[in-house]
């Protein structure tokens, strides 16, 4: 059932590739395995899925002995990350999707692992959503730039919930166009229901988790 679903995520990713006259090597599938077990992440890796996604610290931790063993597997935090909770972060993620604040950055820093970071940047109105407002991205970025412990990578956003993939299409052009300002090369967007839409923009990075493993169960 995976291998189905991985190869129909592959060739919606191939055909939006095509549209935009980019290349499949561009584009990093990010699979978001939150709330599902090890088992499913070493599932995908026999499938030669190489990058993970997950939401939650205190999961990932748990999991994190049943997958060292994946020598070549990345591990990505895309959900909101608080500061307290840096210095765990730094230990468990090769890549953190949510920096948020200077706070955050500096406490990431200062747990001494060197990491790739995007920024995440709340361009919807949508009080649940977390991120940094556009007029403090220029003070933040500067921040992470001078942590020597970081890789500043690009910027990542979440736009508002819509079934209808065209809605976040203009989320998706203003972090291109904020990447652009920046001189920033990697964006972290899109999900199951709208990465054409992110590739067509520019995604380098997708979250994809409902169209590789189905609905997740509540824990």
């Amino acid at each position: 059932m995976l291998q189905e679903r991985l190869q129909e995520v592959e060739e919606r990713i191939l055909r939006a590739a095509g549209r935009a006259g980019r290349k499949r090597e561009e584009i990093t599938l990010v699979a978001v395995t939150k709330v599902f077990p090890a088992s499913v992440i070493h599932e995908a890796y026999a499938l030669g899925i190489r990058d993970f996604g997950e939401n939650y610290v205190q999961e990932f931790e748990r999991k994190a002995p049943e997958v060292a063993a994946l020598a070549s597997a990345r591990f990505h935090l895309i959900g909101h990350l608080q500061s307290n909770k840096a210095k765990k972060a730094a230990a468990l993620f090769q890549l953190i999707h949510t920096i948020d604040t200077p706070k955050l950055a500096r406490r990431l820093n200062e747990a001494g692992a060197r990491l790739d970071v995007f920024v995440e940047v709340k361009l919807s109105e949508e009080e649940a959503k977390s991120g940094v407002a556009p007029e403090n991205l220029p003070e933040l970025i500067e921040v992470i730039r001078g942590c020597s412990n970081l890789c500043l990578r690009g910027l990542m956003t979440m736009p508002p919930w819509s079934e209808n993939a065209e809605d976040s299409r203009p989320y998706f052009q203003r972090l291109r166009k904020l990447a652009d300002e920046h001189r920033l090369s990697c964006l972290s967007m899109g999900m199951s229901n709208d990465f054409e839409v992110a590739i067509e923009e520019g995604a380098t990075h997708i979250r994809v988790g409902t169209a590789l493993f189905g609905r997740r169960k509540k824990i």
